[in-house]
């Protein structure tokens, strides 16, 4: 008797797991809506009205006091300069302090020694007169800066330039869903999700400074010589440019 039983339970537990497995799935979905899916984008080009410049100042010695007090000495001459220049302490910040000895030689082989000693010192410097870039740089390398870290335009107006450019996509997102959707005959209905990419508000022109630093620098240590400044000096001014301020959407919309 139970050698006839054992099968019959056996195969009424393996029964539901079998009909199970065989149920196709997505066998009862519905199908999609009709929708449009759609991308609008929009730029703003805008006049810069404000410029954050971060520059270094550094001292190199062979002994670590005396690089430490070059790097001082400059330093001051440099804060002095930017005081004078009318900005204010809140737009003028320490960036970062480094003093570290160079142990590698002019052949690219490393000392036991320090071959010398550099310390250096990096500010931000906020300028809200974009047409006064031209004389703070020069001034600051005059003063004893001799390293640009990086230049930025900006707008202080980013977030009303932002808002007007996604103004700008979302419309012509909605422009173009209605365009397409016309052509074959149907409506845009409403949307049914709505993702927005927002980029640009600041120019970096770090690449294009280090010809003008360098320009700049030849033009001062010809002065403290005694010579004339080349003609083309008078040409290095800043070309201030327009910032892009970008915007892009992409909506789903239902088609009715």
């Amino acid at each position: 008797m139970t050698s006839l039983r054992l099968p019959l339970v056996l195969v009424a537990m393996f029964v539901p797991t079998l009909v199970h497995a065989q149920i196709p799935r997505g066998l009862h979905l519905e199908p999609a809506e009709p929708s449009i899916a759609v991308a609008g984008a929009a730029e703003i080009r805008v006049v810069p009205d404000e410029v954050l410049l971060r520059f270094a100042v550094e001292g190199r010695e062979p002994k670590l006091g005396d690089a430490v007090k070059a790097c001082d000495t400059s330093t001051a001459a440099v804060i002095a300069f930017v005081k004078a220049a009318g900005i204010e302490d809140k737009d003028v910040q320490s960036d970062f302090i480094a003093i570290e000895p160079v142990f590698e030689r002019p052949n690219g082989q490393e000392s036991l020694t320090p071959q010398f000693f550099r310390s250096s010192r990096g500010f931000a410097v906020r300028l809200r007169d974009v047409a006064k870039f031209d004389a703070l740089l020069e001034g600051i390398l005059k003063a004893g800066a001799n390293r640009v870290e990086d230049v930025e335009f900006r707008t202080t107006a980013l977030r009303k330039h932002r808002d007007l450019a996604r103004q700008q996509a979302i419309r012509a997102a909605r422009e173009k869903a209605v365009a397409l959707a016309g052509e074959l005959g149907a409506k845009v209905g409403k949307p049914f999700s709505i993702q927005e990419t927002s980029g640009g508000g600041v120019r970096n022109g770090s690449s294009g400074f280090r010809d003008r630093w360098a320009a700049t620098q030849n033009s001062v240590q010809e002065a403290n010589r005694g010579g004339a400044a080349a003609e083309g000096d008078a040409e290095q001014k800043l070309a201030t440019g327009m910032i892009s301020v970008t915007a892009r959407v992409d909506v789903v919309f239902m088609l009715e």
